[in-house]
């Protein structure tokens, strides 16, 4: 996978992208992470990128110009690394889907072509909450592109006619989009075959079943007087598994019950969870 941020602020990036789980994935080819900075791409004398509102009010807009022109730029490059994988791949005659007389100028992607297009994402507070099901359906797209904006907020052309997604990370506001990027970056990158190295972690991770994840504990087994459960330290690993889940499932209930309405619940499990809620009632009662 490719990912892509627009950005006025690369330098916030190198630190993310260098580190971790993120910096080895792309040392190892796993995923391809660039920032571009869409100040190169203005046109203006002082290489401007935002302008005063039409119709008056206080701050900034980011124009409209830099910001496609560097999207139709990442499609061009990428196009061009598709046109010269195939041509390699090629023994003899034309490339693949190219008609005779065809250069490769004219076989660039241009930004009205749906199919190879890549999902442009905004990052903005009016944007769709980002979830972990979100994560996963972007983990299976083959391009991603960022746009972090600053200031007052974007050129509403930009929404109408260059982004496919608008996403939030939470109902408030920050100073620019490059942190919330990061969050869903790291989010999906962890979702790719081979980033981490425990390929069960993502699938056994909060949210992933739709329920928050069980308590984990570590050697030593007794902390301070403190136990580990009997039960993972018995060696049955049935037990363990039942424990597990409905650890899981009492969290949810405690923290986040809203997820409990989407979640795949046994009929025993639903029986359980109205057997916590009359304890609730009933020692409500009692005080």
């Amino acid at each position: 996978m490719r990912m892509d941020v627009l950005t006025l602020f690369p330098e916030m990036f190198e630190g993310v992208f260098g580190s971790s789980i993120l910096g080895k994935a792309r040392d190892k080819g796993l995923v391809q992470l660039n920032t571009v900075n869409f100040r190169r791409y203005s046109t203006s004398k002082h290489n401007t990128v935002d302008d005063y509102a039409y119709g008056g009010g206080g701050g900034m807009v980011l124009k409209p110009d830099p910001i496609f022109a560097a999207v139709e730029d990442l499609m061009e490059q990428v196009e061009a690394e598709r046109n010269k994988a195939k041509a390699e791949g090629q023994t003899e005659g034309q490339t693949e889907g190219q008609t005779e007389g065809q250069t490769e100028g004219q076989a660039v992607l241009q930004l009205g072509d749906k199919p190879n297009r890549p999902r442009v994402i905004l990052m903005c507070p009016q944007g769709e909450a980002f979830t972990q099901k979100k994560a996963e359906e972007l983990a299976s797209e083959e391009h991603l592109v960022f746009i972090c904006g600053h200031y007052e907020g974007y050129d509403e052309r930009i929404r109408e006619f260059l982004v496919t997604d608008e996403l939030s990370i939470g109902d408030y506001v920050l100073t620019g989009g490059e942190l919330p990027a990061m969050v869903i970056i790291d989010s999906i990158a962890r979702l790719l075959p081979g980033v981490l190295g425990n390929e069960s972690s993502a699938v056994t991770d909060s949210f992933s079943t739709g329920l928050l994840e069980y308590p984990h504990y570590t050697r030593p087994a007794c902390f301070r007087n403190w136990n580990v459960p009997d039960v993972l330290i018995s060696g049955h690993h049935a037990n363990v598994e039942l424990w597990r889940r409905e650890q899981s499932l009492r969290r949810t209930w405690q923290r986040r019950p809203d997820l409990l309405q989407s979640a795949v619940l046994t009929d025993k499990e639903r029986k359980l969870i109205a057997q916590w809620e009359q304890e609730v009632d009933n020692s409500t009662k009692n005080r």
